[in-house]
């Protein structure tokens, strides 16, 4: 993905964390239990907090782009199938969210390593 097209992403990543945290507070407390909002409220703050950082990324020109695309796709994978989780009442998709994880964790190693 090219620059510009990442901060566009990375944007609209944000102001969709905003959207679903709002969602969760107001929509979601009184629907699932306080276990699933908590669940709910950690793919929020990593999708948004992540989202900066690739916002971050984007006008680094020292990092490759595929560090950029590991990066949206571990807040895809991470934020995506906790939402799903809570939402459906699906656990078995907790065993998915991890990858989204290492590809975060990752993407962030790689980029220590790169802009050093």
């Amino acid at each position: 993905m090219q620059n510009k097209k990442i901060k566009s992403i990375a944007c609209l990543l944000i102001a969709l964390g905003v959207i679903a945290g709002a969602f969760g507070a107001h929509g979601l407390k009184d629907i699932i239990t306080a276990e699933r909002l908590e669940v709910f409220k950690t793919a929020v703050f990593y999708q948004i907090t992540m989202s900066i950082v690739l916002l971050y990324f984007a006008e680094e020109v020292l990092l490759p782009n595929y560090i950029k695309n590991i990066l949206f796709f571990g807040i895809l994978i991470f934020s995506g199938t906790l939402y799903l989780l809570v939402l459906l009442n699906l656990p078995i998709l907790g065993a998915i969210t991890p990858i989204g994880g290492v590809l975060i964790i990752s993407s962030l190693l790689v980029s220590a390593w790169k802009l050093r």
